[in-house]
Parts: C-alpha cells; structure tokens; sequence
C-alpha cells in the first residue's frame, strides 16, 4: 500500500531549526576553535590534543543551546529523557572530535594548510553533514517525529 504523503506547511518551521543548528554550532564552533588556537599557541600542545579540548568546551555550548533553543518546542516533547540524549550526544561528540582531529591533520599534512584553515573547513563539513543529522534526527528526536495518516513509522 502505498502511503500518501501531505504537505505539513513547515518548511518554513525546519528552515529556521536548521538555521538555528547553524549558529548554535557556530557559536560551540568559535568557542571551540578559539580554544583550540589559545592551547596550541600559548600551551604549545599539539592542535590535535587542543582540538580534543576545544571540543568538549565547545559541545557543552553545542548540547545546551540545541537543547533549550535549536531543537525545543513546547508543542512537542523529547523522545527520550536527557540522560538519554546527553549518552547519545557525547557519542556523537566524540565521532565529531575524531572526525575534525582526523580531518584537519590530513589536510595538514598531505595539502599542506595551515591547520587553522584546515579546521575551518573540516568543521564546515562535520558540522553540517555530520552534526546536524545525527542531532536532529537521532539525539534531539521528538516524539511525533515521521507520523504519518497511518501512525508513526
């Protein structure tokens, strides 16, 4: 049976949620990189360790803003209880951090870019392929999420 699908009117509403993604991540994302620079540079630890460093300052913003601002509506509640999303957030937390370290040390090291450029961007494309589906869909999912005239899929 083919099911029928109908116009919800909310491209505007996921518009702006991913707008909002983007500047929450862009502001966990400053805080991050600034970090990373600061212990790189005043610390003198390898950008890779700084990296790791930044990024859990960096996705403490990240979870926070996502949590009360990106993803919240008071129409539609979590799926699951915040420890849920906080255990599913620092695992994709920690995929990021090993997809930005691992990303910015081969552009690096192979194209040869200032690491600095390199981080920029690996985490444009972490932040938006990576980031926002698996926050949106999977750490932050609502409850009536893909429900259909035929119930919830």
């Amino acid at each position: 049976m083919k099911r029928k699908r109908t116009n919800t009117g909310k491209s505007p509403e996921k518009l702006l949620v991913f707008i909002k993604a983007q500047f929450s991540a862009f502001l966990g994302g400053a805080v991050d990189y600034f970090i990373m620079v600061f212990f790189t540079q005043i610390f003198n630890l390898h950008y890779t360790i700084s990296i790791a460093i930044g990024g859990v300052i960096g996705a403490i913003v990240n979870f926070s803003l996502n949590k009360k601002w990106t993803f919240y509506s008071k129409d539609t509640s979590y799926r699951n209880p915040m420890s849920e999303q906080l255990m599913k957030f620092v695992l994709v937390v920690v995929n990021s951090i090993l997809l930005k370290s691992s990303g910015t040390y081969l552009i690096t090291a192979f194209l040869g870019f200032d690491y600095r450029i390199s981080r920029i961007a690996t985490d444009l494309f972490v932040s938006i392929v990576f980031n926002y589906t698996m926050q949106k869909y999977w750490v932050f999912r609502k409850w009536n999420y893909h429900k259909t005239e035929y119930g919830s899929m």
